[in-house]
């Protein structure tokens, strides 16, 4: 049996949708991906608001499900929602607490009827706690979770520097692997669950790792930890002669060495400046060498140089060049068809590799 005719891992769960914009749709869409029937439930008359708001996102995240319209607040129209959670795995919601239990279909209410279901909600700050019921955005998810803190440069304001909304993706992902644990343990235990996800609770856990470096760092102020987190030498994006950036990441000892070789770095090639924390100093001082190094050379004569010298590097691709990347196009990585084709699942798994998913369902496509 190949990859692209064996069963998909998820062939055989339905998961009834509530979510809107980026996280709960993105969690689904990975579902989808690996077989999952996803029966996307939209408010009259607009439907998602990122149907409006972003269409290309909002396709991107909606491919291969059902679109039905239902007005929650309707009874007779809720009685056939519930009706088709009667019979689902998995409910995923993304409003602020408290509006799922007004219509009568929030996790205690459903769990009690349905106790295989795993309802899934996904919120900024949670459901319970005296924020639970803020609004926000990734931006305040990450300022409340400390990223913002340490992000930007080493000396400026804190700031979103990421191109990415990084909460909401890292919450989508968060929720994606806990549903499919609770999957895995309902077959144990025959019981589904509430998975209360936040996405400020997912960036928070994301900090553990910087959180044991300042720890160990005696880092105890927040210019201290920025320092920490920000100042490098020899990492960053570097511009070369034909204006494309390449990053170059020499921050172990033996890669550092081997980018002097590559580069002729003096005066900061000598053994003063072998060590990681004497790099670290004079941060600034290395980066500017290293623009000045690079500066002169096309970037893929720099990339080639810099491969040649096993030193960590890669060319800075705009993404309407990433199609067109040998690497991801000897991967498979992007389904063909579009001007900025999207990507498909990255990892390999039989019944998920190949195959194609279905474009986004116009609104109310699938009827009742």
């Amino acid at each position: 049996m190949t990859a692209a005719t064996a069963r998909p891992p998820l062939q055989g769960i339905t998961v009834v949708d509530f979510s809107e914009l980026l996280p709960g749709p993105f969690l689904t869409q990975n579902l989808a991906e690996m077989g999952a029937r996803i029966l996307k439930i939209e408010r009259p008359p607009h439907g998602d608001n990122a149907r409006h708001l972003g269409q290309g996102a909002f396709e991107a995240v909606n491919r291969g499900k059902q679109s039905l319209l239902a007005d929650l607040k309707d009874e007779a129209q809720r009685a056939q929602v519930r009706e088709l959670i009667a019979s689902a795995d998995v409910v995923v919601e993304s409003y602020r607490p408290g509006v799922m239990a007004r219509l009568g279909l929030d996790a205690a209410s459903l769990c009690q009827a349905y106790p295989q279901l795993i309802y899934v909600s996904l919120s900024g700050y949670g459901q319970t706690g005296p924020w639970a019921d803020l609004p926000g955005h990734d931006i305040n998810y990450l300022a409340a979770a400390g990223v913002l803190a340490v992000s930007g440069t080493p000396s400026g304001a804190p700031a979103q520097s990421f191109g990415l909304p990084v909460a909401d993706l890292c919450g989508a992902m968060y929720a994606l692997s806990a549903t499919l644990a609770a999957l895995f343990q309902r077959q144990a235990t025959g019981r589904g669950q509430h998975l209360d996800v936040a996405l400020a609770d997912c960036a928070l856990h994301w900090m553990n790792p910087r959180l044991g470096a300042y720890r160990a760092g005696g880092a105890d102020t927040l210019q201290a930890q920025r320092d920490i987190t920000l100042v490098k030498a020899a990492y960053g994006a570097f511009r070369c002669r034909d204006g494309r950036y390449l990053s170059i990441a020499a921050l172990e000892d033996h890669f550092w060495k081997r980018l002097c070789t590559a580069l002729g770095l003096a005066p900061f090639d000598g053994a003063e400046y072998a060590g990681h924390k004497a790099r670290k100093a004079v941060a600034d001082a290395i980066n500017q060498r290293i623009q000045q190094a690079v500066e002169g050379m096309d970037s893929h004569d720099a990339f080639d140089l810099l491969c040649r010298h096993d030193v960590p590097c890669a060319p800075v691709v705009p993404p309407a060049e990433l199609a067109a990347q040998p690497h991801f196009v000897s991967r498979g990585k992007f389904a063909p068809g579009a001007d900025l084709p999207l990507v498909r699942f990255p990892v390999r798994m039989e019944g998920v590799e190949g195959a194609v998913l279905g474009p986004c369902p116009a609104l109310g496509s699938s009827g009742w």
